[in-house]
């Protein structure tokens, strides 16, 4: 079983506009149209059975609608997490109605929400996401949108872990995109998740193998970020790693299941 722990899709009528931005921002081509029949595409030919989508709310008034759009996603082959602005007031009352919705977590990015990673508001609300038993996973290190201010970096993930001690939070881009060599200084060995996204392609092989083995097979998650990178090439990456199987099982969909409680 294959899972795909970072994802996106978006709502059909936004679809595109989005994604040309976005490939913009990014300057690169997107490998699917960002819409769920096209991560489905995507995920069908890359022998994908689960695909987690990971919303960015950018602004307050962005919560409602897509946690209501990431509600219709709970079962495979795609299972949306919901999101949430670190500005909002009311920040407890929005985890607990993601709860009830049946939202396995929530994501975040701080360099779309203009707020550092060490902030208190982060922290608080990182919190009592934990304390719900939600999972949170955050988009680490560089984006293509600030690269000159980062606004998680590895040694501000470390605050928020040592402060907070999070259950279930995940840091995208391997802990750190781009930001690796801080990673093993900072974060390597803590109680935290990394996932793979934009990384097996970037990542000197080399570096990638001492980092699963010196933070543990059991805390990667195999992820893509699609549709920024293809699921398929990514899965075939992996593959080919030299680690042993039940590292690659673990990578490819053991950890997932155990988070996701599936």
């Amino acid at each position: 079983m294959i899972i795909d722990f970072h994802t996106h899709i978006f709502p059909d009528k936004i679809a595109k506009s989005t994604l040309d931005f976005l490939a913009g921002v990014c300057g690169t081509d997107p490998y699917t149209d960002g819409t769920y029949a096209g991560l489905r595409s995507s995920a069908d030919r890359a022998g994908i059975e689960l695909c987690v989508a990971l919303p960015a709310v950018t602004k307050i008034s962005q919560v409602e609608s897509i946690n209501r759009f990431a509600a219709q996603y709970q079962e495979a082959p795609v299972l949306s997490f919901g999101g949430i602005h670190p500005a909002c007031e009311n920040y407890k009352d929005i985890l607990k109605h993601v709860k009830e919705l049946g939202i396995k977590g929530i994501k975040l990015h701080p360099d779309y929400q203009d707020m550092y990673f060490n902030d208190i508001r982060y922290k608080r609300l990182v919190s009592y996401a934990s304390e719900l038993g939600l999972i949170v996973s955050v988009h680490a290190g560089m984006d293509p949108k600030s690269l000159d201010d980062v606004h998680c970096t590895p040694r501000m993930a470390r605050e928020l872990i040592e402060e907070v001690k999070p259950d279930k939070l995940v840091l995208a881009h391997l802990g750190g995109n781009r930001m690796w060599d801080e990673v093993e200084r900072e974060l390597v060995g803590l109680d935290v998740f990394f996932d793979t996204g934009v990384v097996l392609d970037c990542i000197s092989e080399e570096q990638f193998l001492r980092i699963v083995d010196t933070h543990g097979a059991e805390k990667i998650l195999f992820a893509t970020d699609s549709p920024w990178k293809g699921q398929k090439e990514y899965a075939k990456l992996l593959s080919s790693m030299p680690l042993k199987a039940e590292e690659k099982e673990l990578i490819f969909s053991g950890n997932a299941r155990r988070l996701l409680g599936i």
